[in-house]
């Protein structure tokens, strides 16, 4: 058994003054001046620590406060209130809610996992991977407990390209080209946002982060300056469109990823030629012909595919399409074709929470693909001020490696210990397992139509009541 994989995280504080859901009014006209004001009582000396960011205009108690209401509720003439954010409720859009980017910044900052102690507040079905729910029938169990380490439970997976089968000779000597595949501890690789306020020091941090954590951080060839030199091992290259006519600039890669063309397979032998020692991903987007173009790639030997969906998590052609059910087709039909445990199925796009994780790998993939989640760890608030040549609000691209590199390291550490969790609660041991169980999850969309598509129905010889 290889040695338990562990994110040691410590808490890396937030450069900026974080947007709250809720924050204090407190009116001044009207006090009764009370001798001893609830403001003084406040167990958490919020009141007294009180200031205001003159840089951001915050209200230091904004985000002291510990939302006891002693203080709303103590009040004689009822002057402090405590009130919704509207800066908060501006935050992100419909898919990166400001829920889940406030849950981002907290994992990011303290390593934990986000709990509530109200308990789960939202719904219990939507679109995309809201209409899915796992089996967490083991959870019964207290040894099934995967952060404690009361039993070994395995995160690892394999990327790469599997023989069906080994041939030796009679001495027993192996005769079958050795299997070329890469193992990372976590199925989690990270890839640069197609926005942001990132620089140099910005990206060398996600770098650092990559090696530390033993995954890959994916990033356009052009942007992988010399200064990323020595994590070359952990980067994984996208070539751009065109032959790739020589080898320089290549070296020291184990992990290239072509985009999807016409002439993939000119393409896929050139890099092949220049670079054999490393593994070859072909990114393909989500859409219609997601599942005849994943076949082929397999049929033609591809290791590692890529499937990427929108923003939204869905398809890149129909946003009434969710990924997960792009997912489940194209993992169904390498079944069928007998070729799903020779290659490797990659998914991005509208990644945003662990739980998204675990449920991508039950629908098929090996692993994952995120790259906003380690944008927002950064403070990001999904503002795209960028986007519009605007400065950032809270200054990313000045960030140092190593603050870029604790923050998404703790980000993992979250994502892991909720991995480990899912898994403990289902009673799976190894991550490889997890792909395509859908035994251990739920469809809303199945269950809905045998127990509801019957309602209202009229059928000869019954009568509505």
């Amino acid at each position: 058994m290889p040695k338990k994989y562990a994110i040691h995280t410590k808490p890396t504080p937030h450069r900026f003054k974080a947007i709250t859901p809720s924050g204090i009014i407190a009116w001044e006209e009207g006090c009764l001046k009370c001798a001893v004001c609830v403001k003084k009582r406040c167990v958490y000396k919020v009141y007294d620590q009180r200031d205001l960011d003159s840089r951001q205009m915050v209200d230091s108690i904004d985000n002291q406060c510990m939302n006891c209401l002693r203080c709303v509720q103590g009040c004689p003439k009822e002057l402090i209130h405590k009130s919704s954010s509207p800066e908060f409720k501006s935050l992100g859009d419909r898919h990166w809610t400001p829920e889940i980017i406030a849950r981002l910044w907290y994992q990011a900052e303290t390593g934990k996992i986000p709990v509530s102690g109200a308990g789960y507040p939202g719904p219990f079905s939507g679109e995309g991977f809201d209409a899915m729910w796992t089996d967490m029938s083991e959870i019964v169990r207290p040894t099934r407990d995967g952060i404690h380490g009361r039993e070994y439970i395995s995160t690892g997976v394999d990327l790469g390209k599997t023989p069906r089968h080994l041939v030796f000779n009679e001495k027993g000597d192996l005769l079958s080209r050795l299997p070329e595949f890469i193992d990372i501890p976590v199925p989690v690789l990270m890839r640069i946002p197609s926005f942001g306020s990132i620089s140099e020091q910005t990206m060398k941090g996600w770098a650092m982060a990559a090696k530390r954590l033993g995954t890959f951080l994916a990033a356009p060839a052009h942007l992988l300056k010399k200064n990323l030199d020595p994590y070359r091992s952990h980067l994984m290259p996208t070539l751009p469109a065109g032959p790739v006519k020589s080898r320089r600039g290549l070296k020291g890669f184990r992990l290239v990823e072509l985009p999807w063309t016409e002439d993939w397979d000119e393409r896929l032998k050139s890099v092949r030629k220049h670079v054999p020692l490393a593994l070859v991903s072909v990114h393909l987007p989500m859409d219609k012909s997601a599942k005849q173009k994943a076949l082929a790639l397999a049929r033609a030997g591809v290791s590692i595919i890529h499937l990427e969906g929108s923003y939204w998590g869905t398809a890149v052609d129909d946003e009434s399409t969710a990924m997960k059910d792009i997912l489940r087709s194209v993992h169904r039909t390498l079944i069928e074709e007998g070729i799903r445990d020779e290659m490797t199925l990659l998914a991005s796009g509208g990644i945003a929470m662990a739980e998204h994780v675990a449920k991508a790998m039950l629908c098929g993939a090996d692993a994952v693909v995120i790259d906003f989640p380690i944008l927002i760890a950064l403070e990001c608030r999904m503002c795209r001020r960028c986007v519009s040549g605007l400065s950032c609000p809270v200054e990313i691209e000045k960030a140092t490696p190593v603050w870029v590199a604790s923050r998404v390291y703790n980000l993992f550490g979250a994502f892991h210990n909720q991995l480990l969790e899912v898994m403990g609660a289902m009673g799976i041991r190894d991550a490889r397992r997890l792909r395509g169980e859908v035994g251990r999850a739920m469809f809303f969309e199945e269950m809905d139509k045998p127990v509801f598509g019957t309602l209202g129905e009229v059928k000869e010889g019954h009568e509505l009541e």
